[in-house]
């Protein structure tokens, strides 16, 4: 049997890529996307970043350890994408606290080599608890951010 590959992000220098297309479903009927994907695409991209570092998610929520939730976003919208576009995340962690990180992240449309800029967000991510209260990060993703952050600034 014939497995197609799983979207997969790639690190590299303290910034992780993630690669997608605009189908139907993103767009209204003009074929410009849909304002709200832009977020749903920046989620996906994060949580490959956490897989990327190792970060398991699914174990910390199922053990009852806490998971992470945005707590801040500013979008700025700047070009829209359309039908087909070939998208590209950009994703870097530009500040890390105890319990809560900073992300940027930036989607660009994709057109052979050239890059063009069509939206840019500002997230703060926190790690609460079950409850809902802000808790520490669990020290190894902590470090795992850490490195990540650091490769930025070589």
């Amino acid at each position: 049997m014939i497995m197609p590959n799983f979207p997969d992000g790639t690190l590299d220098r303290g910034r992780h890529f993630y690669a997608l297309r605009v189908y139907y479903e993103d767009t209204d009927l003009s074929g410009i996307t849909y304002h709200a994907n832009y977020l749903r695409w920046f989620e996906r991209a994060r949580s490959d970043l956490l897989r990327q570092l190792e970060i398991d998610q699914r174990a910390a929520i199922e053990e009852g350890g806490g998971a992470y939730a945005v707590a801040e976003v500013n979008l700025k919208y700047l070009r829209p994408a359309k039908l087909d576009d070939d998208i590209l995340i950009e994703t870097r962690c530009s500040e890390l606290k105890a319990a809560s990180c900073r992300m940027h992240q930036l989607a660009f449309r994709l057109t052979g080599e050239k890059r063009e800029l069509l939206a840019e967000a500002h997230f703060r991510v926190g790690f609460v608890s079950p409850e809902g209260r802000p808790k520490r990060q669990p020290e190894d993703w902590r470090a795992a951010f850490a490195r990540f952050a650091e490769q930025g600034d070589q």
